[in-house]
């Protein structure tokens, strides 16, 4: 079973290195633009984030739907998902900005560099099983025997 998992697993290597190409992009674009937005723009940590995903977001959507996942599935559907996904994702960091660089006192750039790579993971099981996922009935984890 573990071996079967394993397999499948590195089955999905290419598609987890085309998202990660992406999310590197994503990244550099991200920090970058929340560096300028703090540092050049004089807006807070949290405002600056609020800014620059907007940005960001829509370009994560369309090149992994096109590039890695090579989703044929509807545009408007995935988009809907993808959004709601992307507003936890969302929450989830202003709180988490909220918390570790108002209250714990952690620079803002580590705060949110420690916040992409914990999204990274159940971002990409999520894009590929739920948001790009182009046949409804495929199973999770296990593939076909």
């Amino acid at each position: 079973m573990l071996k079967r998992l394993f397999l499948y697993l590195w089955s999905m290597r290419r598609q987890f290195t085309k998202y990660f190409i992406i999310g590197i992009t994503a990244f550099v674009l991200d920090i970058g633009s929340l560096y300028l937005l703090k540092e050049y723009g004089h807006f807070s940590p949290v405002i600056s984030i609020v800014l620059n995903q907007v940005v960001i977001l829509n370009l994560v959507f369309y090149l992994n739907k096109i590039w890695s996942f090579r989703s044929s599935g509807q545009t408007r559907q995935q988009i809907i998902k993808f959004y709601l996904l992307a507003a936890t994702n969302y929450l989830i960091s202003i709180i988490w900005m909220w918390v570790w660089h108002n209250h714990l006192q952690i620079n803002y750039l580590i705060a949110r560099i420690t916040n992409i790579i914990l999204a990274v993971a159940w971002n990409f099981l999520l894009y590929r099983y739920w948001v790009y996922r182009n046949d409804p009935d495929s199973r999770l984890l296990i593939p076909p025997s």
